[in-house]
């Protein structure tokens, strides 16, 4: 196993880039701090369609899109596509992908899902089993609490820990190829984007079963996640200008900082979350975001821009997810934790 580090990391030797990229979000993500790193805001989080679930599935599609005609391909030459969402059997990315008619792997990591589909398909591409592949991942405030917790239309009190489930969704194009995202690099001289190294996550289960506590629930295995990634690539947390995690919102994203100091890793110059950026405090979003879309869009909007810009070199992008289900919380089953880290450069490398 040339590729493997240590106990959990793998590296890619031929460093599958990243050719597109698009994110969407809706009109309360809009009009918070991250707005204008977005591609697209919508008017109205119906997008048009009769149902909220239709609407996410054609903000996927959207994202999904824009990222291919960004990354100079046609439908034709996608080899794979890989996505997911939260509704019940993935039917966002479905849907979605039933109208593309592209070969599809539908992904469930909850709202690790970004990652996860990258690690798989920097795989796929960097073991020579695929040239170009679309990675998608989305979410709605709205379809989710209907699904997880209540109605809207009963209009129930939200306690201070719970987090907003991000109307948003990002999608990518990974390739081998050498082609660019046009709708950049016209007339600016940019950065390439290229993913080196990942860490899958294991299962953490520290017992919560409050679905209002998502973030302490999901810290344990982020933390893991990064604690293993850097003890197997040798990495320090400064070597990366940032080192994002996915969705702990703002009371996890405390407790993170808590306890990677608590393991020797001093994070304060590096690190934020997600859930706590997408958000400011006036939108009365209790303890941020969270959501499938909520690393997706932040990661194909902010980090992608600015990585492409040359303002950020190294980036570790760790998508956490609660893995909770309707079945499992009504059987009072408590919410395990998954995170998965995928390292980015701009470096090109051997």
């Amino acid at each position: 196993m040339k590729n493997k580090l240590g106990k959990q990391s793998f590296q890619f030797p031929f460093r599958p880039r990243i050719i597109g990229s698009c994110s969407i979000v809706g009109e309360k993500e809009g009009k918070g701090p991250m707005a204008k790193w977005f591609d697209l805001i919508l008017e109205d989080d119906t997008f048009g369609e009769k149902t909220w679930e239709k609407a996410e599935s054609k903000m996927l599609k959207q994202a999904i899109l824009i990222a291919l005609q960004k990354s100079g391909h046609e439908k034709e030459n996608i080899d794979t596509m890989l996505s997911g969402d939260l509704i019940n059997q993935l039917m966002s990315s479905s849907f979605m992908a039933r109208d593309l008619s592209i070969p599809y792997l539908g992904i469930y990591g909850a709202c690790s899902t970004m990652t996860e589909s990258m690690i798989l398909g920097s795989m796929m591409i960097d073991g020579g089993y695929a040239s170009n592949i679309l990675i998608g991942a989305s979410s709605h405030y709205c379809t989710a609490e209907r699904q997880f917790r209540m109605p809207l239309e009963h209009g129930n009190q939200r306690p201070p820990s719970a987090q907003w489930t991000s109307t948003a969704a990002g999608g990518m194009v990974l390739s081998s190829d050498d082609k660019g995202d046009s709708a950049v690099t016209q007339g600016q001289q940019v950065k390439e984007i290229y993913i080196t190294h990942a860490t899958p996550g294991k299962i953490i289960d520290t017992g919560i079963t409050d679905s209002n506590q998502m973030g302490p629930a999901m810290v344990p295995a982020a933390v893991d996640t990064i604690v293993r990634h850097l003890t197997d690539t040798g990495r320090s947390p400064d070597y990366y200008d940032i080192i994002l995690t996915g969705d702990l919102g703002l009371i996890g994203k405390e407790i993170a900082i808590d306890l990677l100091n608590g393991a020797g890793l001093n994070v304060a110059n590096v690190y934020d979350d997600c859930g706590a950026m997408m958000y400011d405090k006036k939108q009365d979003t209790h303890s941020g975001g969270s959501g499938c879309g909520c690393s997706a869009s932040i990661f194909c909007g902010y980090v992608y821009r600015e990585m492409r810009a040359g303002k950020i070199k190294n980036a570790l992008l760790v998508s956490t997810g609660a893995l909770l289900s309707t079945i499992s919380s009504q059987q009072g089953e408590s919410i395990p934790g998954i995170a998965h880290a995928v390292a980015v450069t701009t470096e090109r490398g051997n």
